[in-house]
């Protein structure tokens, strides 16, 4: 009697379409142990069904369907951080292709500028926006007069705000006027509304990372698709271990 062949798409070969690395690269992670598949651990010569079956190295959960796109965007002032817009305004979406239609990860308000990360990849986005995965988001803040000592203080212990104190945040002075801040929640308006509760109204914001993910030399109004590391790098970001 013949035995059917089995099904799915050998396991080193998934991995080296996506861009983990090479088939013989792969392997060696797969040798190595740094490879599961639905929460247990791979082992050579094993097959996947990219439809169903849950792929991780290194405890990142990987994208495998082919159409999965994620933008890195460094959005102006005065573009909405929305699919559409009822009132006419430029839309974050526009700036990027079409086509797969993708949705901004999280929101920057209107006035403020910086990185956004715009994806068709639900998971991704409801790790990266979840409060409880405690992905940071890096600011540099300009702000109206000097912060004291004992203001940067109070935005690093937490502020209280009218939907409750904020979470320890990394606040540094930046020369006179400026703060460099950082933090894992994902509430609205709210380094605006930290620096308004200790007296120093923002005058301008601009968001510089998001967990692992800078990029200086990305003008404002331009956009890239992460490469692999990157997308290696955000799922680690979001992964729990």
């Amino acid at each position: 009697m013949i035995e059917p062949e089995p099904s799915g798409e050998r396991l080193q070969k998934v991995l080296a379409r996506i861009g983990v690395g090479s088939r013989r690269t792969n392997e060696i992670l797969i040798a190595e142990g740094r490879v599961k598949v639905n929460g247990e651990v791979a082992i050579l010569g094993a097959r996947v069904d990219i439809d169903h079956d849950e792929i991780e190295v290194d405890g990142a959960i990987l994208t495998t369907m082919p159409d999965v796109v994620c933008y890195l965007l460094n959005k102006p002032t005065g573009v909405i951080s929305t699919a559409d817009d009822p009132q006419g305004r430029p839309t974050v979406v526009e700036i990027v292709p079409s086509e797969p239609r993708v949705f901004p990860v999280g929101r920057l308000d209107a006035d403020t500028e910086g990185l956004l990360l715009l994806t068709n990849d639900g998971g991704l986005t409801h790790r990266l926006t979840h409060p409880s995965f405690g992905v940071e988001k890096e600011y540099l803040v300009e702000v109206s007069g000097k912060p004291s000592r004992a203001a940067l203080r109070q935005l690093r212990e937490g502020v209280e705000l009218d939907d409750g104190p904020t979470s320890p945040a990394s606040v540094a002075a930046v020369g006179e006027t400026g703060i460099r801040i950082t933090i894992h929640e994902g509430r609205n308006r709210q380094v605006r509304r930290m620096c308004d509760a200790v007296g120093h109204p923002v005058v301008r914001l601009v968001r510089t990372r998001i967990g692992p993910l800078i990029d200086p030399k990305l003008q404002p109004g331009s956009w890239r698709q992460l490469d692999q590391d990157e997308l290696l790098a955000l799922q680690r970001a979001v992964s729990r271990t």
